[in-house]
């Protein structure tokens, strides 16, 4: 029976490895057109080419997928390790690994559950970091003189925040305009927020004092944008108080966490940006008019106060009376004063005139003189005298030291004798063979070399390490 079945193999028809793996392309795709496939997502790539590579696995199998370019720019949900989702496509197969894999147009999430989970483990990953804290949350400016929104620039939302600012106080409004959702929704929130905190101060644009970051509301899935992890750290970087208005009042996003104030609504982050103009003259007249009440009641006061003293004071002729009295009396004695004053001058001036001549004076100078000279004569002898018997001390000090100075020995024919380290050598046995010497005439130096072959130097001991006890042995 075998022999029979060998013919019929032979009349089999053969196939190109192209061939067949193109034939169970058209197998798989025809059976499998168009499939709903619930996994978990494990092995994310993002290639630089804009595709997305992942699989998707459960307990007992795993399904390779990929997510083109155009599609994954397209997705509401961001595909992320560990998420459960379920992904809309076709199979088809790759023949240059010869596997099946997943074409996926369309991610959705498994269930609120899952996405509730993955918010609650970002949530906390981020609180770890402090960027949620209460302390580095920054004040709002009272009155900003440029207000910076991240929104859309189409729908009601910008529509209704101009339209509050402009009722409450008309301030000037910069617009980033970036979408609100969608794959590129997150990325380019976070490119807003850090191009106004770029500007720079010189520049043709003025920075905003305060920004909102507002959007309308919508699912959860729709507003996934507000909740990726680069938009959270670059509210948390702004430099520029913020104020998050994303969604519904019940709707709570992790921009809201890291945002320096929380508005319910759009409109609601407009009132918080400014105040009401008409609010603030209000107060302002109201502080004017106290201020020039309390100004009056001020004056008012020290008038009263001022006219009670005046009232004690006495008049100016009871103040002037007594020293006008005084200055009478003076008066009338200032003349009789004056001439007692000139008559004792001129008597003592005429008593030191009298003493004024010029004979003992110049007697006086004379002895000066001769004293002068005297003592003139006495300093240069006794200068004379201490300069000689210096000087003879000095020789024989000087004598002294020429006869017992190592040079008068050297004279004699003797010689100093140095080692290569500078220091005197005073027996033979301190020299070694080989040594480098210096000998050291009365006329001069001459260098010289010892005897005998060079001993090497001994091995230096290692220094004992600081601290350690020596031994009494």
């Amino acid at each position: 029976m075998s022999e029979a079945a060998s013919p019929l193999r032979a009349n089999l028809p053969e196939f190109s490895v192209s061939e067949i793996a193109g034939a169970l392309k058209r197998v798989v795709e025809d059976t499998f057109p168009f499939v709903r496939v619930r996994g978990e997502i494990s092995n994310l790539k993002f290639h630089s080419s804009g595709h997305v590579y992942f699989d998707l696995k459960d307990e007992k199998a795993c399904l390779n997928a990929v997510i083109w370019r155009g599609t994954a720019q397209k997705l509401k949900v961001r595909p992320d390790h560990g998420l459960e989702v379920v992904c809309t496509g076709r199979i088809s197969t790759y023949a240059g690994s010869s596997r099946y894999q997943l074409i996926v147009e369309q991610v959705e999430l498994a269930g609120l559950g899952a996405l509730m989970a993955m918010l609650e483990e970002r949530k906390k990953k981020l609180a770890s970091e402090g960027l949620f804290a209460a302390e580095r949350k920054k004040p709002l400016p009272y009155l900003p003189g440029v207000v910076g929104v991240i929104t859309s620039p189409t729908g009601a939302v910008i529509r209704d925040i101009m339209h509050r600012l402009n009722d409450r106080f008309p301030r000037r409004v910069l617009l980033w305009a970036v979408p609100v959702q969608g794959e590129r929704a997150a990325a380019e929130v976070a490119a807003a927020i850090r191009g106004f905190n770029a500007l720079k101060a010189d520049g043709p644009l003025p920075i905003p004092d305060v920004l909102i970051v507002a959007r309308g509301g919508g699912s959860i899935e729709d507003l996934m944008a507000f909740n990726e992890e680069i938009v959270v750290r670059a509210v948390a970087e702004s430099r520029i108080p913020l104020i998050s208005a994303v969604g519904h009042e019940t709707d709570t996003t992790l921009i809201d966490l890291v945002a320096d104030r929380r508005a319910p609504t759009p409109t609601a982050a407009a009132e918080m940006a400014v105040p009401v103009r008409a609010e603030l003259l209000s107060q302002t007249m109201e502080l004017e008019r106290r201020h020039l009440r309390a100004f009056s009641r001020a004056m008012s006061d020290r008038r009263q106060k001022l006219s009670s003293l005046v009232r004690v004071l006495p008049r100016a002729e009871q103040l002037f009376a007594q020293p006008r009295q005084r200055f009478d009396i003076a008066s009338e004695k200032l003349g009789n004063a004056l001439r007692q004053n000139l008559n004792a001058h001129r008597t003592h001036f005429l008593k030191t005139s009298a003493l004024l001549r010029p004979r003992p004076i110049a007697r006086h100078v004379e002895v000066c003189l001769q004293r002068t000279d005297v003592l003139g004569r006495r300093l240069t002898q006794s200068h004379r005298g201490h300069l000689a018997a210096a000087r003879k001390r000095f020789e024989s000090l000087n004598r002294i030291l020429e006869s017992v100075s190592y040079r008068a020995v050297l004279s004699r024919g003797f010689a100093l004798v140095r080692g290569d380290d500078g220091g005197l050598k005073r027996a033979a046995a301190a020299i070694r063979p080989g040594e480098r010497l210096e000998l050291a005439f009365a006329d001069g130096q001459r260098a010289a070399v010892a005897e005998g072959t060079p001993t090497p130097k001994p091995a230096r001991k290692p220094a004992p390490q600081s601290g350690s006890q020596g031994s009494l042995l």
